[in-house]
């Protein structure tokens, strides 16, 4: 009787040890758990109570049951815990056994719960690589604007095929004096080239003569002379062709007007002859105005990057994270790190179409300085001059070129421009999006003017002058 006594006893010090064990190792282990650790306690004693009246009877096995409403808020706290910390503070196991009496672990299965009905979030799968493409995918949809570990070898992996690496003739005061190196894209699988002009190209005012064969060099290590098919002095961008009886990589172009600041890149090229370079970095800007660089000639913009690049990486592609080219790289600042400047491939795209239209490019001319007015510049406008026209957008005209088209037309300094050939216009870069490479055609133009006075002229564009 004493041994049962005693042996029974023990198993209430086991139980009870266990339960109480369990809270306190909990409450420990959660120091903002002090509702759910009073819960443990308040089962602890419940438990020593009830075993005391099961020590009588013959059945020695005992089973502890949690209620439904404190067990779910034991996996809640589980996964909010889980949450904020590497490691769960419950002890993974499924069952201790101690002699007849089987002992359950915290860590329960809500799926195996009887009681608890209720379906908890599950975590999100892993990134996967397929095996087909390369790409990255979320195990769901595929996010191209997200950045993953393999974001910028899929992109660069996409285009390197198409990279090239040029070298041409270089010639000073007529004298060979070595050949100048940089890079390309092939851009068409007949063996177009987009490229850089000053790489392959001498320019004699706006006159471009070409450096004589040019030795193009894919990826792959094929060789091939190529010819310069056309050239443009102020855009930079010229086409070089090359004929091959195999099949040629091709790059796929993208659109530049939809990049924004922040935006990853990959320039890419071949910079002191070290070809299937890759080099990342983010948009700085998307419009850098040629003045801003103290360029000067026509109007030109530029997408400003910090992508590093140098000699030899003119002319290579600028690459989206899609894979997909959104520019013709072309300068940097010598004296800076981080200041590198590419053609948009938009304006680029459109060169393009001109090559293959009129064997060069033909720029209307107005004969008109133009800024794009914002609400900042036109509260200014106003404080200095009250009979300033009350519009919410324009391009302002502050100088009119004397016996210019534009002159003719009747064009005032201080008018606004806000419809050109029949559209509402907001920016300098509509106006010529709109013009395209229409010269000698009249062109419709409304304009706003002190005192709200609105003006309807007639302007016909001229060709520009190629040496301006």
């Amino acid at each position: 009787m004493v041994s049962r006594s005693c042996g029974r006893n023990s198993l209430i010090r086991v139980v009870a040890i266990a339960a109480a064990g369990s809270g306190l190792f909990y409450g420990s282990s959660n120091p903002d758990s002090s509702e759910l650790y009073f819960q443990f306690l308040l089962m602890f004693v419940f438990c020593v109570f009830n075993l005391r009246k099961l020590v009588n009877s013959s059945e020695t096995r005992i089973s502890l049951s949690i209620p439904a409403t404190l067990h779910e808020s034991v996996l809640v706290q589980r996964q909010m815990s889980q949450s904020f910390t590497p490691h769960s503070p419950f002890i993974s196991s499924d069952c201790w056994q101690f002699g007849n009496v089987s002992l359950v672990s915290s860590r329960v299965n809500p799926a195996s719960s009887g009681s608890i009905k209720k379906e908890y979030p599950v975590t999100e799968e892993a990134p996967v690589k397929e095996e087909t493409t390369g790409d990255v995918k979320d195990g769901k949809d595929s996010c191209c604007r997200c950045l993953g570990r393999d974001t910028i070898a899929n992109a660069a992996a996409r285009v390197c095929p198409a990279v090239v690496n040029l070298s041409a003739p270089r010639e000073f005061l007529g004298i060979l004096s070595g050949r100048g190196i940089g890079s390309g894209a092939i851009v068409d699988a007949d063996g177009t080239i987009l490229t850089c002009a000053h790489v392959v190209v001498d320019f004699h005012g706006s006159r471009a003569l070409p450096k004589g064969k040019v030795d193009v060099t894919l990826q792959d290590g094929r060789t091939f002379e190529g010819t310069v098919l056309n050239a443009d002095f102020h855009s930079d961008i010229a086409i070089v062709k090359i004929n091959s009886k195999t099949p040629l990589p091709a790059a796929k172009l993208g659109t530049s007007s939809k990049l924004c600041p922040g935006d990853w890149v990959v320039a890419m090229g071949c910079p002191h002859y070290l070809q299937n370079t890759v080099t990342a970095g983010i948009v700085s800007c998307v419009d850098r105005k040629s003045s801003d660089l103290g360029l000067g000639g026509m109007r030109r913009e530029y997408l400003q990057t910090d992508c590093a690049i140098n000699a030899g990486n003119s002319g290579g592609p600028l690459v989206n994270i899609d894979g997909e080219i959104v520019g013709v790289n072309i300068m940097k600042v010598a004296a800076a790190d981080g200041l590198s400047f590419a053609v948009p491939i938009d304006s680029a795209a459109k060169i393009i179409e001109q090559f293959k239209k009129n064997g060069r490019v033909v720029r209307p001319w107005l004969g008109l300085k133009m800024l794009d007015l914002n609400d900042m510049i036109i509260a200014q406008l106003k404080e200095r001059d009250p009979s300033f026209p009350n519009v919410k957008s324009g391009i302002l005209v502050p100088v009119v070129t004397p016996g210019s088209p534009a002159h003719l037309a009747g064009f005032l300094p201080s008018d606004v421009v806000i419809k050109f050939d029949g559209k509402p216009v907001q920016s300098i870069t509509e106006i010529i999006e709109i013009m395209g490479d229409r010269v000698g055609e009249p062109l419709k133009v409304v304009v706003q003017r002190a005192n709200d006075q609105l003006v309807t002229l007639t302007v016909i564009p001229e060709e520009a002058n190629p040496d301006m």
